[in-house]
């Protein structure tokens, strides 16, 4: 490196005695300068008489900020009612009347009499009267009266006057005024073009199977009733014993239900989907800076010095002797006969025999038999025809707009002082300052 200076110092002095008084160093003109301004002394005072600045532009590239609209496509989801026809079951619960015989127990309820002594206790109260002397005492309550001195405080107050100085601020509210800025909305109102969904109804025939039937009658043999007779019983040929035999088969006639199926035109309606278009409406905001001015109020104190007299009281006591009279009680106590009275109670008790006669109730039960009558439950089912409302839910696109930001490159050109070559100095040379 040390090397490379010496020699371009070299060949710049070599330059400079040539006589020349323009020379190109790396492109650039110089006006003539000194011998004596690249000396190793440094010199730079001598040098920068004869030396001008020069310049040279740069480009940068800068990036600013800018806004866009773009339009994004959404999805809306939106919910509708659809018919859709079903078949159901009807179920119809019916009740066919039957006889039947049952044994129900009948409760009869008797009473009888039975009588029995019995020993019953008689409680009886009595009164016996006693007379005794006894002592009473009696207490009597009287006074006597005892002088005694005191001596009672008599306080009295009074004032003396006293002046002070207080420190009494004085305020006062002045006003400046102030420069503030606020963001005003300025509102606008823009329109975009919005699709939706109606359903439209379309009415079709079409042929469905009904569920139908008809009632046959038919005929079933059923048990009949049971009878009773007397018979011989053969353990005791003198009696004669009750016995319940079936009586004869009857004949009755029933109905049942035969189902069958029956072709059946109906007239059904379904919603038809179909999309339209409108205009909506939607407003846009923009905060716009505004410069407003207002007044403030601000308080400005001073303190001002001022005489006040206040009373002081103050208090003094003295003793005064007086005289007092005061009663004291005592109490004195004496006996005197007294003669008392008392009714003491005491029982007696003696047994009586007595009859008591007492009804007691029993219950005897014997079977009846009756001919009752009961309702049989038997269910018939029936298809109908239904429409049931099912909920779809579908997507439905619309465009919003979406504000971006992007980068946007611009070219700026700048003057930037030419270092090192500006006076024609080596780089070994001592450059002004900047030029590092």
């Amino acid at each position: 490196m040390t090397r490379l200076m010496v020699g371009a110092a070299a060949t710049v002095i070599l330059l400079l005695q040539s006589g020349t008084t323009t020379a190109g160093l790396f492109g650039l003109g110089y006006s003539g300068c000194g011998p004596q301004a690249c000396n190793s002394c440094g010199d730079f005072a001598s040098a920068k008489a004869g030396c001008g600045a020069q310049y040279r532009n740069v480009q940068d590239v800068v990036y600013d900020q800018q806004q866009y609209t773009t339009y994004q496509t959404t999805y809306d989801t939106c919910t509708e009612q659809v018919p859709v026809p079903i078949t159901r079951n009807v179920y119809t619960t019916c009740y066919r009347d039957e006889q039947y015989t049952a044994c129900r127990p009948v409760y009869q309820t008797h009473t009888r009499q039975s009588t029995r002594r019995v020993c019953k206790p008689v409680i009886t109260t009595k009164w016996k009267t006693i007379t005794r002397n006894v002592k009473k005492p009696v207490y009597n309550t009287k006074y006597k009266e005892i002088c005694y001195k005191v001596c009672r405080p008599v306080t009295t107050t009074c004032y003396r006057s006293v002046n002070y100085k207080v420190r009494k601020p004085v305020y006062q509210t002045a006003y400046r005024n102030e420069c503030y800025t606020t963001c005003r909305t300025v509102s606008k109102t823009s329109y975009r073009d919005a699709c939706y969904t109606v359903m439209k109804p379309v009415t079709e025939t079409k042929t469905v199977p009904v569920q139908s039937g008809r009632w046959e009658t038919y005929t079933k043999t059923v048990p009949g009733p049971v009878v009773k007779k007397c018979v011989p019983d053969p353990c005791n040929p003198c009696c004669n014993k009750t016995i319940c035999c079936p009586g004869p088969a009857q004949v009755v006639q029933c109905k049942r239900w035969v189902p069958c199926t029956v072709q059946k035109t109906v007239r059904c309606t379904r919603m038809v989907p179909e999309i339209r278009h409108r205009k909506v409406p939607y407003t846009t905001c923009q905060q716009v800076p505004e410069t407003r001015t207002r007044k403030v109020p601000y308080t400005t104190c001073k303190f001002v010095c001022e005489n006040r007299t206040k009373q002081i009281p103050y208090t003094t006591c003295r003793m005064v002797r007086e005289q007092r009279v005061k009663r004291i009680p005592y109490t004195t106590c004496s006996w005197v006969n007294h003669c008392v009275t008392k009714r003491i109670p005491y029982t007696t008790c003696k047994m009586e025999t007595k009859c008591v006669t007492k009804t007691i109730p029993y219950t005897t039960c014997k079977m009846v038999q009756q001919t009752l009558t009961r309702r049989i439950p038997y269910t018939t089912c029936k298809q109908v025809c239904d429409t049931k409302m099912v909920t779809r839910t579908k997507q439905v696109p619309r465009c919003v707009p979406v504000v971006k930001t992007r980068c946007v490159p611009r070219v700026v050109c700048r003057q930037v002082p030419a270092c090192g070559d500006a006076c024609g100095v080596a780089p070994g040379c001592s450059a002004p300052q900047g030029c590092n």
